[in-house]
């Protein structure tokens, strides 16, 4: 029995020092990661740079850096600046825990330098951003240290500058920003702010640029923003409170003294000043009976064409008696229809007169001989095919009469009804033929509701349609909410200018109802006396409804809103023309104030909603809802975008649309 307990044990043992083997060899085999602490989500912490940071006496160009963890660069080129500005950029690299600057310019004496990283360094392997450093060093027995600190915006729609260049000069005149480089600078970072270092005691102009050509100073095209007013860059005391915390985990407050760098509070809102040079940019003939004119910028005038070598018999006959045009709104594309006689020409050679912008940046008329050509390979096979048609004849819809029509082979005159789905309420009906209309015989037109189960023809007007005069019209009607009409058009009733005719139309359509519809209020506070224009933005901040708040009125009206998510912004319409104006730097003109309602907007059917709102409640720079920010600050590897919670619809007062609430109650944007 021992010896069987002794194999027993013997044989146990052997099998314990093989799991322990097998245990051993799979965790030498293993690659899997191996279970470390939590995730880092610091940025890299600078040790030491060579030179030092406010070192005096520099006479080097190469500065070296040291972090206590490995990292890496983004975008480098564009986001260290070195102040003041060189004219050749620095080389940057990075090299493990080491960062080297080489400044490729001469260095001046008795300067302070900044190198500003702005977001450019982050570590190597979770991307942690370290935001805001920068370094500075002086060639001189000292080294300035005032600073000015804010944020830009886009002006149109608040959106956070990132990359802008910011900076300041110390002497300004009306040419300086034009000619002279900024004399000290810094980048904007992914939420649009900025701090311009290093600065003299004084008074300084501050400007942002969008500086496209690296040359430091603004161009006419380029994104700008500027402040009104000169800045004297300050610093003051204050008191800071830490905590500390003892190994028991037990914590104290601590008192120290600290400093405050003043202003550390400017708004710069970016524009465009739309500048765009005047020339012809390009002119074709898509079609034998359309001549295109594109231009390089609005135009206030037409041009002024006249043809050259006409045939004999368009001699004394002008452009414009043959033909007719169609315009955007700021007249930089024309489409110009001709007419029978002048579209027959298969080369046309026209003189067009037009605004041009010169070498010193004047409009002075110009004028260019185009020639504009066209040839109907197929013209042949048609007249031959022409020759063979039999005489064409249709039905009347109204009184069953058969009319002969004239040979019609090559075309009809298309009609379209300008709607997508059902009919608004409160507009009036458009509809487009496929050319300029030479006549309208309203006889032919009808309009007809159904009543029952019979169609009864209604009162209307047909109208010229303003925004398309040679190609449209309107049926101004009132209508009945939910009710079904048809529109027809007889043969011959609707005539171009080639004479080319339609053929019958018809269509149905159904009017849309009352409770499809939902409306908002805005009451607006403090701001009585200013005339505004409020839009409704889809999702993509596109303005999809607008209304005017005229100066002495408290709130700004929607009807007929499609239900749907929306958010709201308005803009001071300083100058009362409906539009957002922008900027001008000549004139000292700033753009035209915007701001934005912090939370967004279910509107349902048949929900009428009032909504308060005091534009000033909030600081510009938080007021636009995160879900419509389009330059929105790269997130921390883990971390998640902010959400707006869903309403409670049940809880009345959670639910900022149920019946009696007039506003949104508490703020329903949470961070998460």
């Amino acid at each position: 029995m021992q010896g069987k307990g002794n194999k027993h044990f013997l044989y146990g043992m052997r099998m314990l020092l093989w799991g322990a083997c097998t245990c051993m060899l799979a965790a030498c085999a293993s690659i899997g990661r191996p279970e470390g602490g939590p995730r880092d989500e610091e940025p890299p912490r600078f040790v030491r740079a060579d030179p030092a940071p406010g070192a005096t006496g520099v006479k080097k160009n190469r500065l070296t850096l040291f972090f206590d963890e490995n990292i890496q660069l983004d975008d480098a080129f564009n986001k260290v600046v070195v102040s003041p500005p060189q004219k050749t950029p620095p080389s940057v690299s990075a090299n493990g825990r080491r960062l080297t600057v080489d400044l490729r310019d001469t260095i001046l004496e008795n300067t302070t330098y900044t190198v500003d990283f702005s977001d450019a360094i982050k570590d190597l392997n979770e991307g942690n951003i370290l935001d805001g450093f920068a370094l500075d060093f002086s060639t001189g027995d000292s080294i300035d240290s005032l600073r000015i600190s804010g944020i830009v915006l886009q002006a149109e729609n608040l959106e956070p500058a990132q990359g802008m260049l910011v900076g300041v000069y110390s002497q300004f005149s009306d040419t300086t920003l034009t000619t002279l480089p900024l004399e000290r600078i810094a980048r904007t970072n992914q939420y649009g702010q900025f701090t311009v270092r290093n600065l003299k005691p004084g008074e300084y102009r501050v400007f942002a640029i969008n500086d496209l050509n690296r040359d430091y100073h603004w161009d006419r095209s380029e994104d700008v923003a500027f402040l009104d007013f000169s800045v004297s860059p300050r610093v003051e005391s204050i008191e800071l409170t830490d905590t500390l915390y003892a190994s028991d985990g037990a914590d104290s407050l601590v008192n120290r003294s600290g400093v405050r760098y003043l202003p550390n509070d400017i708004l710069l809102s970016w524009f465009n000043e739309n500048y765009k040079a005047h020339y012809l940019a390009d002119y074709k003939r898509p079609v034998r009976r359309q001549i295109t004119l594109n231009f390089g910028a609005p135009n206030d005038e037409l041009p002024e064409i006249e043809i050259v070598d006409a045939p004999d018999s368009l001699k004394n006959r002008s452009f414009a008696e043959l033909s007719m045009f169609k315009a955007n709104a700021t007249r930089d594309s024309i489409l110009y229809w001709l007419r029978p006689e002048l579209a027959a020409v298969d080369s046309l050679r026209l003189a067009v007169s037009f605004m041009k912008t010169d070498t010193n940046e004047e409009l002075t008329w110009t004028t260019d001989t185009l020639r504009f050509f066209f040839r109907d390979q197929n013209k042949k096979k048609k007249d031959k095919k022409k020759e063979k048609e039999e005489p064409a004849y249709t039905v009347d819809s109204i009184t069953g009469d058969t009319i002969f029509l004239p040979p019609q082979p090559e075309e009809w005159l298309a009609i379209t009804l300008k709607m997508s789905g059902s009919q608004e309420l409160h507009r009036p009906l458009r509809w487009e033929t496929s050319m300029p209309l030479a006549s309208l015989d309203t006889a032919g037109v009808h309009f007809e509701m159904l009543q029952d189960t019979l169609w009864t023809p209604v009162p209307f007007k047909i109208l010229p349609d303003s925004t398309n005069v040679l190609q449209g019209s309107i049926i101004d009607n009132k209508w009945e909410p939910g009710e079904k009409y048809r529109l027809s058009i007889d043969s011959l009733a609707a005539v171009s200018i080639y004479d080319v005719w339609n053929k019958p139309f018809k269509q149905e359509f159904t009017v849309k109802k009352l409770e499809d519809y939902s409306s908002l209020v805005v009451k607006l506070t403090g701001i009585d006396t200013l005339s505004v224009v409020a839009e409704l933005l889809n999702s993509n901040d596109v303005p999809v409804y607008r209304s005017s708040k005229p100066a002495g009125a408290t709130a700004a009206e929607f009807k007929f809103l499609e239900p749907g998510t929306y958010y709201l912004r308005l803009f001071i319409d300083d100058n009362g023309n409906g539009k957002w104006d922008t900027g001008n730097i000549a004139a000292g003109l700033q753009p035209e104030e915007v701001y934005y309602f912090a939370k967004k907007l279910e509107l349902k059917k048949n929900w009428d909603i009032e909504q308060e709102w005091d534009i000033y409640e909030l600081p510009v720079d938080v007021q636009k809802p995160y879900a419509i920010k389009k330059n929105k600050p790269k997130l921390k590897r883990g971390e998640q975008e902010p959400v707006e919670d869903e309403d409670d619809e049940d809880d009345f007062y959670n639910n900022p649309f149920a019946p009696g609430r007039n506003n949104y109650g508490n703020d329903p944007l949470r961070y998460r």
